[in-house]
């Protein structure tokens, strides 16, 4: 599409390289231990050196260690976002090297003064896993409208057409009339460029502004699976609504695609920042666990977490059921 519709790769979503990474020194010491782990990751990269003095940690040799590093540094560049916190370095170390000695993992853990596995227990694990069951396809938004998030567990994201996935799927008439409103615009006909809009976005296509740039993007309706948020109407209706707004908003986000559900939406899992959207929402009491569709076993105790403390929805004695809120309202439209 030329220059009419460049896409900054990325730019919303990949932070920069971390360019005050100091190595082992000089950062905050929040900061410290991940932008050490990526100094040193890129620093292998380099000159295949794995860092001085790790040996003193580990129980495996300079071999063993160099693997490592190669392990950490192709999981690394494939991170959407990188890891930014230390628990989110933490999780990523633990993750990438699951399957060597538990000495090596904490010992590289303590080298760069990151939580041990054991700490971490209660904190959101955003790292999905490797390759679910059932998993259809991966989506990569653009950063998410605060108008996107229709409740508590519906939202709208858009993905780039410049995505590898969506490229070679782009209907010709959504192409041809991008090329033409940028056409238009650039004339000053911005009747034409809205009319042509219009076409695009009837197509289940639009064009977004991202960091100045015009990117053509396919919409997508993403409904949270294995839970159900109470409905706008309902007791914490809008609180639930608020706080799905406040995790997404403005982000890119990485959605893992299940099914599609009657409605025509994409049921999946939402990861941001490293958070798992899903978690937040049950462990708040914002949300049920959907069991009806949905067997997974963490969301069950996530929210028999949040009942036992009474949190958000669980604060009243019954709550009613979202299922069967719309059941009773659908029941009462056929009398």
């Amino acid at each position: 599409m030329g220059n009419a519709l460049r896409f900054l790769c990325g730019r919303c979503c990949k932070p920069a390289a971390d360019s005050d990474s100091p190595g082992h020194h000089g950062a905050t010491p929040t900061a410290a231990g991940v932008s050490a782990i990526a100094h040193d990751i890129r620093n292998f990269e380099i000159n295949s050196q794995v860092p001085q003095g790790l040996s003193q940690h580990v129980v495996s040799s300079k071999k063993a260690q160099a693997n490592w590093y190669k392990k950490l540094s192709d999981a690394w560049r494939e991170a959407k976002p990188p890891p930014k916190t230390p628990e989110e370095a933490s999780r990523f170390v633990i993750q990438t090297l699951k399957r060597h000695q538990k000495a090596d993992v904490e010992g590289l853990l303590a080298f760069y003064g990151l939580p041990l596995p054991h700490s971490l227990v209660e904190h959101t694990n955003g790292v999905p896993p490797s390759h679910p069951q059932g998993l259809k396809f991966e989506l990569h938004t653009l950063p998410v409208d605060v108008k996107a998030v229709a409740d508590g567990d519906t939202i709208t994201v858009y993905v780039s057409t410049a995505d590898p996935r969506e490229s070679s799927s782009v209907p010709k008439d959504v192409q041809t009339a991008a090329v033409q409103r940028s056409k238009a615009r650039a004339r000053k006909d911005y009747a034409r460029a809205d009319e042509l809009h219009k076409q695009i976005i009837d197509s289940g296509y639009r064009v977004i502004q991202v960091n100045n740039e015009e990117v053509l993007a396919r919409k997508y309706r993403i409904r949270l699976r294995g839970i159900d948020a109470p409905e706008s109407k309902m007791p914490y209706g809008k609180e639930a609504k608020e706080e799905l707004v406040k995790i997404v908003q403005g982000k890119c986000l990485r959605v893992l695609v299940f099914t599609v559900d009657r409605y025509g939406r994409s049921v999946g899992d939402i990861y941001c920042n490293g958070t798992f959207v899903q978690e937040v929402m049950l462990k708040k009491g914002l949300a049920w666990h959907y069991t009806a569709y949905d067997q997974r076993p963490e969301l069950d105790k996530w929210e028999k977490e949040a009942r036992a403390n009474q949190i958000g929805i669980w604060a009243s004695k019954n709550p009613e059921m979202p299922w069967q809120w719309r059941k009773d309202r659908r029941e009462n439209n056929h009398h």
